[in-house]
């Protein structure tokens, strides 16, 4: 399925990996609706950036843990669009914690990462769906982590919300199949702002990775795109890390 001219809604779609998959489906012809919850100047540039390339795009304001939020969005979408073709469940939240430190792994940490992570996605899946199947075929991507795979990452629960993101990514493609595909893009250590303040922790991880380079956000954009593409592809986590987890 080629992106162009399908509406695609991206999440989180205001900086880092999501600003670089906006740019890179609006490259390839796609209607890209920029999502955000608070970084409203964010998700604006990210459209300034698509328009004044001669792109579409629009960004729209919801909280992706609040389905009634999901829900409203996706209406408004439907009502200026008349459909949805393709989502990228990109929004994700974490929070600093030493994955040691188990007392600070609070209810409310769990809680907050859960709902955004995991039901945040599960919540856009849900609300797209039915448009989806209505026209006869659509692709969801959601953002997991080498975190969800080696157990390691910001926080213990960040790293388990990600591998219940993988597991999400399987039970959706088996819900949704035949009409609707379902893969993870799953990210290493990626260049992006959330490496403000650790540039000298980046710059000695980067020559002991197999490619001895950082990915960056374009790197994942790119296989993000790939995967709404590949029309026989369905259920499957796929890694892209600069062989960090080899």
């Amino acid at each position: 399925m080629e992106v162009k001219n399908k509406v695609v809604l991206v999440t989180g779609g205001g900086t880092g990996i999501g600003r670089a998959t906006s740019l890179e489906l609006a490259k390839r012809g796609a209607i890209v609706i920029v999502n955000y919850s608070r970084s409203q100047s964010d998700a604006d540039e990210t459209v300034r950036l698509i328009n004044s390339e001669r792109g579409q795009a629009v960004a729209i304001q919801a909280d992706v843990s609040k389905d009634n939020e999901v829900r409203t969005m996706i209406q408004t979408i439907i009502q200026h669009f008349g459909t949805i073709h393709l989502l990228v469940n990109n929004a994700s939240i974490t929070k600093h914690i030493p994955m040691d430190d188990l007392e600070a792994a609070t209810e409310e940490v769990w809680d907050e990462l859960f709902d955004v992570n995991v039901k945040g996605m599960f919540n856009c899946a849900r609300a797209v769906a039915p448009f989806m199947k209505k026209n006869g075929n659509g692709a969801i991507v959601n953002l997991g982590s080498i975190a969800g795979q080696t157990g390691l990452g910001s926080s213990l629960p960040y790293a388990v919300s990600k591998a219940a993101v993988h597991g999400l990514t399987k039970s959706l493609a088996r819900a949704l199949a035949p009409e609707i595909r379902v893969n993870s893009i799953v990210p290493g250590a990626v260049a992006t702002r959330w490496w403000a303040g650790r540039e000298e922790q980046m710059n000695r991880l980067a020559p002991h990775l197999p490619l001895q380079r950082m990915s960056t956000p374009e790197d994942i954009a790119a296989m993000i795109c790939t995967a709404l593409e590949q029309e026989a592809m369905t259920g499957q986590i796929i890694t892209v890390d600069s062989g960090q987890t080899l």
